[in-house]
């Protein structure tokens, strides 16, 4: 399906604008709850902050966009689920000893 632009009148385009924008914003957010449902509160999971070494965390929460994950020593990161990575257990014994995982009860 072809749109001719030029045919189009300024409230059309404002329009159509409005519409590309809704539609992008859903298929952004379609894709980030597909990639949430990848993991599970409670999970281990590691990423990487840029400037910075790999963290390892708990996911603790879905949030709209973002999930959030509370590291060993109790820093909170909102991190869009397509920088996480589920997290070697042996790994992180090893690479981060103060990571200590959240009891459930």
């Amino acid at each position: 399906m072809k749109i001719d632009l030029d045919k189009l009148t300024e409230a059309q385009l404002v329009d159509l604008n409005h519409r590309i924008v809704a539609r992008l914003k859903f298929l952004r957010e379609a894709r980030s709850h597909s990639a949430m449902l990848e993991f599970r509160i409670g999970d281990r999971v590691t990423f990487k902050p840029e400037g910075s070494l790999p963290l390892v965390g708990v996911l603790t929460k879905y949030n709209r966009k973002t999930v959030t994950v509370i590291t060993g020593d109790g820093e909170h990161w909102n991190v869009s689920p397509m920088f996480l990575r589920k997290a070697d257990v042996q790994s992180t014994q090893s690479s981060a000893p103060n990571v200590v995982p959240i009891k459930r009860e």
